[in-house]
């Protein structure tokens, strides 16, 4: 009967606790400020190309292409929360002989929205590893959103002449880093 009663007078002074509280007062309006930035970064290309690759058929090949869809932005999330990009590129040439590369960035109609071109200059015995940044802000970013495919094009520039035992390679690596914002 003890433990009853002592239950009961503290439910009863507890109680009271219950209604007491401190708060201030909420603004539910801060909910407009919000905003989220979230960063995404992939892998955008990466070849690596022997110097026998541009020997065919007993001739030399000055010219490689190659193009491929680039749907990122099909995603409607990235087209309208986009607010910067950027692309990291790496290329290293171990081959005797320079090169232009062009990243060329087409729309729908297979026209040319963009070319970035890059010089890597040929091997001389030690390996140089070149860095490029593009970045996409403003009216650039809004071509890049308009990109559907990405078309790279190798030349070959002049110098020693190339054969089926020609060493060495073409190596590109690539990075995307696409900031977003969220309001």
């Amino acid at each position: 009967m003890k433990l009853h009663l002592k239950n009961k007078i503290f439910r009863i002074l507890c109680l009271p606790l219950l209604f007491i509280s401190c708060s201030s007062d909420l603004d539910f309006n801060q909910v407009d400020d919000f905003k989220l930035e979230p960063i995404f970064v992939g892998n955008l290309v990466y070849f690596d190309v022997p110097a026998n690759q541009f020997f065919d058929d007993g001739a030399e090949q000055a010219i490689a292409f190659d193009a491929q869809e680039f749907d990122v932005f099909k995603n409607k999330f990235f087209k309208d929360n986009l607010v910067k990009a950027e692309f990291n590129f790496e290329i290293t040439n171990t081959i005797n002989r320079p090169f232009t590369i062009s990243l060329i960035l087409l729309d729908n109609n297979d026209q040319q929205l963009q070319t970035l071109r890059y010089e890597a200059p040929a091997y001389s015995g030690t390996t140089t590893v070149l860095q490029f940044n593009e970045i996409f802000q403003n009216e650039r970013l809004d071509l890049l959103k308009q990109t559907t495919k990405l078309a790279f094009l190798i030349n070959l520039k002049a110098g020693p002449p190339l054969n089926e035992n020609t060493t060495g390679t073409l190596k590109l690596r690539s990075s995307a880093t696409a900031y977003t914002e969220i309001k």
